[in-house]
């Protein structure tokens, strides 16, 4: 089965730049396909200081729904969303006190992850905080997804004014450009006899083991065998077991409705997935958490996502008004997601009348 290799450099252009992330590329580029996945043959996607988020999002979101296994090589800088404070990758137009609306948030990555099998995603990392990232991620791990491998570094802020160069990423690249793809930990011990002192002074990623057992291989076996119903059987009953232990609003709970939210969006029931995420987002909100919290946000718009992609034009009449009202409670960070609802739902209701 061929794999898949997703390479993003990001940094933001002007003053706040920390890393030269785009450099890499080209050298991360020299490397054969075959040889930067680990696999025979390998579909590689190049993403060059991306402007926009929901851009780089898209490119996540169809490489994670590739069948083999993925590797996705992350080069650039965290910075803080300082209401939140979420690490966010900072992209070309970031800067401190827009990258809530500029950046990537770092759980966008773990989300589209999440229902690949354990052990078929490898992200291989080579990031720069800036000083308050920096002061929170010595506290607190980053998050990529308990079911992916991953190595790779985080560096300290660079002295003042000075641009750092991706020194982990480039020997990751030099060495690989010899032809011969070691396994990943070997591969990361290389790079850091290569960087020596420089190494230590980082937060270092090594990999993990996959929990054995973990429900969501099942599920996601199901999934891409195309048993959509025997995937979201096995997810309903997970849900009704963590809504009985520890009430219908847990995060245990709403996992599960997540998960079959998205098993709907892959089944290519938009209606269903749509209607699952608006039920996720009102719950969330019910139990009180507030409009602009990441789980909400991100519930309003795969539900605004899916609500576009159903094909059905009265099932969308249908769904539209319960969208609308949730994006006046949700706006998200996308300017204008309210005014697309009720345009769209304008037209809805015109070709309805025509």
């Amino acid at each position: 089965m061929p794999g898949t290799v997703l390479l993003l450099a990001a940094s933001p252009t002007g003053r706040g730049r920390l890393v030269d992330a785009a450099s890499v590329l080209p050298v991360l580029a020299a490397v054969p396909p075959a040889i930067l996945s680990g696999t025979d043959t390998a579909n590689v996607v190049e993403l060059a200081d991306p402007l926009e988020p929901q851009a780089v999002l898209t490119r996540l979101r169809a490489a994670a729904a590739a069948p083999g296994p993925l590797t996705v090589f992350v080069t650039g800088q965290l910075q803080l969303d300082r209401r939140q404070r979420l690490p966010h990758l900072a992209l070309a137009r970031t800067t401190p006190a827009t990258v809530r609306y500029t950046g990537l948030p770092w759980h966008w990555i773990r989300e589209e992850l999440r229902l690949r099998p354990a052990g078929a995603t490898t992200l291989v990392l080579d990031l720069h905080a800036d000083p308050e990232t920096w002061e929170l991620l010595r506290t607190v791990a980053l998050d990529s997804g308990r079911n992916n491998a991953v190595y790779g570094r985080i560096a300290p802020p660079p002295a003042r004014r000075e641009v750092a160069a991706p020194s982990y990423m480039k020997a990751v690249a030099t060495l690989l450009r010899s032809g011969h793809r070691p396994p990943l930990v070997l591969l990361h011990q290389q790079v850091l006899a290569r960087l020596g002192a420089e190494a230590a002074s980082g937060i270092l990623f090594s990999a993990h083991t996959p929990d054995s057992g973990d429900p969501h291989d099942a599920i996601s076996a199901a999934a891409r065998g195309g048993r959509y119903a025997e995937a979201d059987g096995l997810a309903a009953r997970w849900e009704e077991a963590a809504a009985r232990a520890h009430g219908p609003a847990s995060e245990d709970a709403l996992h599960w409705s997540e998960v079959r939210a998205d098993l709907a969006m892959f089944a290519g029931d938009a209606a269903r997935s749509c209607r699952t995420w608006l039920t996720v987002a009102h719950v969330r909100l019910a139990a009180g958490q507030p409009a602009d919290a990441p789980s909400v946000e991100t519930a309003a718009d795969r539900a605004h996502h899916q609500w576009g992609a159903i094909k059905d034009a009265a099932r969308a009449r249908e769904l539209g008004p319960a969208l609308a009202e949730l994006r006046l409670r949700v706006p998200g960070r996308r300017e204008g997601a309210l005014e697309n609802v009720q345009q769209h739902l304008r037209q809805l209701q015109q070709l309805q009348t025509s």
